[in-house]
Formats: C-alpha cells, structure tokens, sequence
C-alpha cells in the first residue's frame, strides 16, 4: 500500500499525464435515447447538460437519464454523485477525462434529474444496497462489461458496494472519503457527541416534521447542507440552481428519507437486498485498483483515512486535496479528481 500527499489550489493546477488505456471490456453500446426527457414523464427535472441532450436507458427498476461525452470506444468510467448534488458536479471533470480517451458516463441517481422508476408501485427504496445495485444495472443495459468508477457521498459509497460485491466489473475505483459501506447493526452504535452533531440532518429525517420540512424546503436546505459541507467553496446561486432543479424530481425526497431512516433502523430494506447486506455487514474489503481523495475543508462528516486504509487490499494511495476543498471534490478541485481517475487507471 502507498499513501501519496497531493496539493491542488482552488486555481486548479494540473499535470497530463499518459493517454488513457485503450478499450477495456467494453461490449457495445445499448441503443439510448438522446432525448431531454425521458417517454414516462413530460417535465424535466434535469438543468441543461454542457454535453448535449441527456441520454435515457431502461435499466432493471429504472428509466436512467445519464449524460455522456468522450469517444464511444473509449475506456468507459462512470461518474456517480452525492446527496444533495448531481452530475453536474462532474461538469469540468468529464471533459478532462475525455481529452485523454476515456468515455465518460454520468447517470442520474434514483430520485435525482430525470431518472425515473418504470413502475408506480416499486417501492422508492433508497438503502445502499439500492442504490449500488442500480449501477450493476445500468451497466448491464448499456453492455458494459468494465469500468473505472468514481464518486463522492451517496456516489462513493456506491462505487464502493460495487468494487466490494462485484470487483471483476471494475477496473480501478476513485472514492471521495474513502470506504463508506455501513449497515444497520453499526448504525446503532452511538458516536461522540461532536459526530453526532454533524448527523444533525440524519435525525431529523428521522422524524415526520423532518420529512415535511424537507419536503417543504427542499432548495434551500439542500443549499445548507452544500454551504455546511464545503465552508470555503464560494459557490454562486446558479451554481447552486443548477444542481437544485435535480432534487425536483418527484421521488427525491423519498429516496433521501429512506436512505437516512435504513441507516437507522427505522426502516426495513426490502428482501431482493438481503443478500447483499449480509455481506456488507461483514464490512468486505476491496482489492481493486483504488485512489482515496479527501479535501481539506471537508465540513460533512467523513471517515479519518487512517481508520479505512486497511480495507483496501489491492493497490492503493490516498491523497489529500489542500486548497479549502470540501465535500462536493470533484466540482470544487475537478483536475485533482480527474488526474485521480487517470492515475487509478495506471495502477
């Protein structure tokens, strides 16, 4: 294992380095529609992407919108993002990536942009298991076989589930806050006093005023959490709009009241997940190719990285992003989080 110590400033300086591997277990390319919305709804909750129409996929419980840019042979990544954010977090991140070869997914999460369940009566489950699952799914429908993953928050921990229960579908793995499975059984443990009070919003999901509050004021609590979560990023209100318009989508909330009472306990997951969580219980290592990121001014609760380098078993460096970079990495230091993926690459 090699622990590696990376500077970047908000000005974002950044080496090239090699071009990327060529093609890598990529089978083809689903048939996707390039349409601003998908054929279930007539409203987009999804702002415009600077890499064209979004594309849509049907993908075991979901319609998946997702953006796309690079060459269509290219070594595929797929890019996933946190709560309360979406894939314009990966705005200035993709082309980078697809400068140097790689084609570059970015889906919507269940319950975020124009992603949409297929049925009405699918619970909207938002437990990990979930939500790691859709990417196995998604992947399956566009007849990937292989791909490098990256994510931050809810996308990390994703990126994880998938690196830990199905390593042969991916190539390297960059991960915002290191490993972040959980389960319920830890979930019961009290934290310090200080912890928990960076869970503030957790236990008030727990609540049914929370949900309504939530509910009530999805824009600019989720603008709280961004400004609590990244003190130092001087983000501007379209910055901030752009990425809110993701969180109107119908199920959003749902999603993020399910997610943060599974953590708890207060909800079951459904059983077509039994599986997996009785193996993320076990707290599985991952051994694929992996770089861990952390920001300096991270204000959102994370894992000290000398507490989960053990559970990368395969090669691994962990790197320290300086410069007041907080929670949402790739948008904030988007060169560190690039050159990241490229180097995971090259492990």
């Amino acid at each position: 294992m090699k622990l590696a110590l990376q500077n970047t400033t908000t000005g974002r300086l950044f080496t090239a380095s090699l071009l990327a591997a060529s093609l890598f277990g990529v089978l083809g390319t689903a048939q996707a529609q390039d349409t601003a919305t998908p054929p279930t709804t007539a409203v987009s909750h999804a702002a415009p992407s600077p890499f064209g129409p979004l594309k849509h996929v049907k993908a075991g419980l979901l319609d998946v919108a997702y953006a796309e840019t690079g060459p269509a042979d290219g070594q595929v990544v797929i890019l996933l993002h946190g709560w309360p954010y979406d894939i314009h977090s990966y705005d200035d991140v993709a082309p980078l990536l697809a400068a140097k070869g790689y084609r570059v997914l970015m889906p919507y999460a269940r319950g975020y942009g124009d992603t949409h369940f297929l049925s009405d009566k699918t619970l909207r489950n938002g437990q990990p298991a979930a939500l790691a699952s859709d990417v196995i799914d998604f992947m399956d429908a566009l007849k990937i076989k292989q791909a490098l993953l990256g994510g931050y928050d809810w996308g990390a921990r994703s990126a994880d589930i998938v690196s830990a229960l199905w390593p042969e579908r991916v190539k390297a793995l960059v991960s915002v806050s290191g490993y972040l499975i959980g389960n319920q059984a830890a979930g019961k443990n009290p934290l310090p006093p200080k912890a928990e009070l960076q869970w503030w919003y957790q236990f008030y999901f727990a609540t049914d005023r929370g949900r309504a509050g939530y509910e009530k004021n999805t824009h600019d609590f989720a603008k709280l959490i961004w400004q609590t979560a990244s003190p130092k990023w001087a983000f501007d209100d379209a910055t901030y709009d752009r990425s809110a318009k993701a969180l109107e989508n119908p199920d959003h909330v749902d999603i993020t009241v399910f997610n943060y009472r599974w953590r708890l306990g207060q909800v079951a997951g459904e059983s077509r997940y039994d599986a997996l969580e009785q193996k993320l219980a076990t707290a599985p290592s991952i051994g694929v190719p992996t770089i861990t990121l952390e920001g300096d001014a991270n204000g959102a609760p994370h894992p000290a990285p000398e507490d989960y380098a053990k559970r990368f078993t395969g090669k691994y460096e962990f790197r320290l992003i300086n410069g007041g970079i907080g929670h949402n990495l790739p948008q904030e230091a988007p060169q560190a989080f690039a050159q990241a993926v490229i180097d995971a690459d090259h492990l």
